[in-house]
């Protein structure tokens, strides 16, 4: 139920997934989200067991954010630029390439940190009130609860976005302008996080 709410607010891979989903096929959608609820599921288990070895890593998560904002801001340009075009068919410049959907959503989630802080919050909160205990069975079950949830919340976007393409007229033409707007304003949130230092890297360095 985290995994699923917390997927739901618009972000990165989720509109990037619906996006897949439209210009492309469901079936491409949902290797990406695969890649990417893979990937994150691999930082919960590191911020179960490893979590003092990720903090000490400011300088390589500081990169990352850095990364993550060209990417995002390169989606929303992508997406401005296919909305330009008649019908609003022209895929978005960073989807426009051979790469496979599940290895992209690995890729474009290792990236985002973001992720770490998110659960490492959860995680802590769950081992105080007693409800997650420090047992391998446990942690296999939280994991893989993860992974169903984010994947549940991308199907939300998934479906939707081809729902709402069958139902509107140049409805591809309006998403991609939306879809740009999203991308643009998340990326004016993130250079804001990290110029005002409330990054991924900064939120470890507090809770610790």
């Amino acid at each position: 139920m985290i995994s699923f709410l917390g997927s739901l607010p618009l972000g990165t891979l989720n509109v990037a997934a619906m996006q897949i989903g439209i210009q492309e096929s469901v079936l491409q959608a949902l290797y990406f989200s695969l890649g990417s609820l893979l990937v994150e599921m691999i930082y919960v288990r590191l911020s179960l067991v490893g979590i003092d070895w990720v903090r000490k890593q400011a300088k390589l998560m500081k990169a990352m954010e850095w990364i993550t904002f060209f990417i995002i801001l390169a989606l929303a340009v992508g997406s401005f630029i296919a909305a330009m075009h008649e019908g609003g068919a022209t895929k978005n410049v960073l989807l426009n390439n051979n790469m496979h959907r599940f290895l992209l959503g690995m890729l474009m989630c290792a990236i985002n940190p973001v992720q770490i802080p998110f659960w490492f919050g959860w995680s802590t909160v769950l081992f105080t009130k007693k409800i997650l205990s420090p047992e391998p069975l446990q942690y296999n079950c939280y994991i893989i609860g993860i992974g169903l949830g984010t994947l549940l919340g991308n199907a939300v976007f998934i479906f939707g976005g081809k729902y709402l393409v069958s139902r509107i007229a140049n409805s591809e033409q309006y998403l991609n302008w939306v879809i740009g707007g999203i991308f643009a304003l998340t990326a004016i949130l993130q250079l804001i996080k990290i110029l005002r230092h409330k990054d991924a890297a900064e939120q470890l360095r507090i809770e610790n």
